[in-house]
């Protein structure tokens, strides 16, 4: 793959036979940044888990102390006094049954975080095959199945993120922005990896964080070294 001057440019900075510790990572991945735009920093943790089984699943939800940069859209699905009440905790879209269609038939999806009552998943799971494989299918382990739809929107505008297995068992997640301070992503970092560190599968034998590396969007990765994060 073919990579541009400036990314050739800022790997010369990163070592990549060695494993970092979060500050001199953190510091480093802040230098290699080096797009017009603020580049999202994302952590891409590598588990010894198999997706396959059940019991080595890995899904859940954090709070980043920080936030993430990023102004979150907000779809709630409730109805009577929860449409209100999710209305009223600063939802950016609410509604019911009317929204299958436009879901479904017009591909309307300017939103990143689905929330929903328990009493309107039989709705939400007729979106199954649209919001599933986007990764926005609300779950009662993320905290999205909820009838507390005032905390669910507190959290998530306050940088709460969801992580998971993809295919191949990595985690992808974001960190923060590039122009976030080095202690914000370093307090972010902890808080994310505590989480994770916190939901490793009883039954998973062997090695649990495989490779961790923190990267911007346009940058190249920079390892940490896993044994010093569990």
């Amino acid at each position: 793959m073919k990579r541009g001057k400036k990314y050739v440019e800022a790997a010369k900075a990163v070592d990549r036979a060695t494993l970092y510790d979060i500050p001199e990572a953190i510091s480093l991945v802040k230098k290699v940044a080096v797009a017009k735009f603020d580049e999202t920093i994302e952590a891409h943790i590598k588990t010894g888990c198999d997706g396959r089984h059940a019991d080595q699943q890995i899904r859940g939800a954090v709070v980043l102390p920080h936030g993430t940069g990023k102004t979150v859209r907000v779809l709630v699905f409730a109805k009577n006094a929860k449409a209100d009440e999710a209305q009223a905790a600063g939802a950016d879209f609410v509604g019911g049954e009317e929204l299958i269609p436009k879901i479904q038939n017009e591909g309307w999806l300017d939103f990143d975080v689905v929330v929903a009552t328990p009493d309107m998943m039989g709705v939400v799971g007729r979106l199954g095959r649209v919001l599933g494989p986007k990764g926005l299918m609300p779950n009662p382990k993320a905290g999205t199945v909820t009838m507390d739809v005032t905390k669910a929107i507190a959290d998530i505008k306050a940088g709460k993120i969801e992580y998971r297995l993809d295919k191949n068992n990595i985690i992808h997640v974001p960190l923060g922005k590039a122009s976030f301070e080095e202690d914000a992503l370093r307090e972010n970092f902890q808080t994310l990896i505590d989480a994770i560190n916190k939901a490793k599968p009883s039954t998973l034998k062997g090695q649990y964080l495989r490779s961790v590396t923190i990267a911007p969007t346009m940058g190249p990765g920079v390892k940490l070294n896993p044994v010093k994060l569990v």
